[in-house]
């Protein structure tokens, strides 16, 4: 095992961009994988969410008009949002079958429209992970949604299991992050399954976490709907988010106005099956484009190989490295395997802005410089708030690990490096978890004929075009539209939420220009700490 000692403050100064910015605000809603539990194994999982809500006091306001039941809203205001909300909570049972028994209360944030006269069907916003906490995102989406709410209300509701609804959560999901953990998360080859089976035993005694897969989900929201008191909605949903969308959609067609579905996971995807060959495309995609710039080819000749060449060295001999952690300054020892290393790789592929660095960033380490990596990997493992992981897995093993045959994952996990850490920890950790027995005809695709808009990135390493067009192809009435240079979230590139809006107003597809989207381009490579010039 071989040793180096590095600074990480190599470039994080470098300036940021609005479009950088832009692509970090969306990040909240990548899929796979999550924050916290800082303990060996789980920040494989990080990923970013930012915002939370503070009640300003106990002012009730009166209910939306009709709503059955009555739902009481206490004005309230938002982390980093200057315009008022309204906020609430609605019980719901956990066992939606039997209704008896426990119960949920689901977190509730309403911003209202700025028009004295808004539109009667509000905009729904579904978080993605799965295991975020929509209220949480509510900040951070509330730019990219203002057209929208010039005339119509933005809901955002917590799922059942994530934020203020009923958190599946535990001591060890918990914990704080320090050092030592955040070094060993980036070495973890496997599991700590007597960690998570502790878990589940503490999560058991406040749920049971067969109860909060997503169609259970969407009629919490469709109670939520009709306790506000509307009688139509329109969703948008990221990633995850996607999915929850779509089976609203066919539980509740009467219910949907119009859909924004941003970067698709259909029913059908079998997470974490697609995770490596979805992003070695990515990768392959950057690969290839940089060998189409003439000043990046120049720069970094022969990067694919360069790549797989670190790749075998680090998988043969790993790397002990000694630095410091970029936010606390405190002393970080690391060990980078091939694995570990592709993995904070694939991580940076969901925001093409990040994704320009790849090619120094694979340069400087073949070189033996492995400060740019961890500069932008070790940010990501040590963001701020969190996927819910009780409900991340009471989804995903429920839902997509469930439809996965015997030894398909050891294989697919055989056919790259970028995910495979990621199939191998989420198989073992449903052996564990609980797991809801989902009726067949969940899996089938969704059929709708409600006006759909479906944004995919060409360059998404998660949920690229080719799951836009599965589903486009059970929904009558849709639109997919492919940004060729956006990634993970395709509304906060561009002129992306100005084309959301003008659908959610319209209603239709039909004449919608989305010329500028389809004018989105890759952000240029950085050549070096400097910038783009050679």
């Amino acid at each position: 095992m071989s040793t180096a000692t590095v600074s990480s403050g190599a470039f994080g100064a470098m300036r940021r961009d609005r479009t950088a910015t832009r692509d970090r605000a969306y990040t909240p809603s990548t899929m796979l994988y999550a924050k916290r539990p800082a303990r060996r194994g789980w920040t494989a999982w990080r990923g970013l969410a930012l915002g939370a809500t503070v009640v300003l006091g106990a002012t009730v306001v009166a209910p939306f008009a009709d709503a059955q039941p009555a739902l009481n809203l206490e004005d309230c205001r938002l982390d980093g949002v200057s315009v008022p909300a309204r906020c609430g909570s609605l019980p719901v049972h956990e066992d939606r079958l039997v209704r008896d028994g426990r119960t949920i209360d689901l977190k509730i944030v309403v911003i209202p429209a700025v028009s004295d006269s808004p539109e009667p069907d509000p905009l729904f916003f579904l978080a993605g992970g799965p295991g975020q906490a929509a209220t949480a995102l509510a900040g951070p989406m509330l730019p990219l949604l203002a057209e929208v709410r010039r005339t119509r209300d933005l809901v955002f509701v917590d799922q059942r299991g994530t934020g203020g609804s009923g958190r599946m959560t535990c001591a060890f999901f918990e914990s704080e992050v320090d050092e030592q953990q955040l070094g060993e998360s980036l070495q973890v080859e496997s599991l700590p399954l007597d960690d998570l089976r502790e878990c589940l035993a503490e999560v058991e005694t406040v749920a049971d976490p067969r109860r909060y897969t997503t169609p259970v989900a969407m009629d919490d929201l469709d109670d939520v709907r009709a306790a506000l008191g509307y009688e139509t909605l329109n969703l948008y949903g990221g990633s995850y988010g996607t999915r929850a969308g779509l089976v609203y959609m066919r539980r509740h067609p009467e219910r949907v106005r119009t859909a924004v579905l941003d970067g698709l996971a259909p029913v059908s995807m079998r997470l974490p099956l697609s995770i490596n060959a979805d992003a070695h495309r990515a990768l392959d995609r950057l690969f290839d484009d940089c060998a189409d710039d003439a000043n990046c080819r120049e720069a970094f000749p022969d990067l694919a190989q360069t790549f797989a060449r670190l790749i075998a060295e680090l998988e043969a001999s790993p790397l002990e490295i000694d630095t410091m952690h970029p936010r606390t300054g405190e002393p970080l020892k690391l060990t980078l395997t091939g694995a570990s290393f592709a993995g904070g790789l694939r991580g940076v592929l969901y925001s093409p802005t990040l994704a320009s660095l790849v090619p120094w960033t694979i340069a400087r380490a073949a070189e033996g410089d492995f400060a740019p990596y961890l500069a932008q990997i070790v940010p990501l493992l040590d963001s701020g708030e969190v996927l819910n992981l009780g409900m991340f897995f009471s989804v995903i093993c429920a839902e997509d690990v469930s439809q996965i045959a015997d030894g398909d994952a050891a294989r697919r996990a055989a056919d790259g490096i970028l995910g495979r850490l990621l199939i191998d920890m989420t198989a073992s950790a449903c052996t564990i978890w609980p797991a809801a027995d989902l009726p067949a005809a969940y899996f089938e695709p969704v059929r709708s004929d409600a006006p759909a808009l479906l944004l995919s990135g060409a360059l998404d390493p998660v949920t690229p075009p080719r799951w836009g067009e599965e589903v486009l192809a059970g929904l009558s009435n849709a639109r997919h539209v492919v940004a060729p240079g956006a990634g993970h979230g395709v509304i906060a590139r561009g002129c992306a939420d100005a084309v959301v809006a003008e659908f959610i107003e319209t209603g239709s597809h039909a004449d919608l220009d989305v010329s500028c989207l389809e004018r989105i381009r890759r952000p240029p490579f950085l050549l070096s700490a400097a910038g783009t010039d050679p």
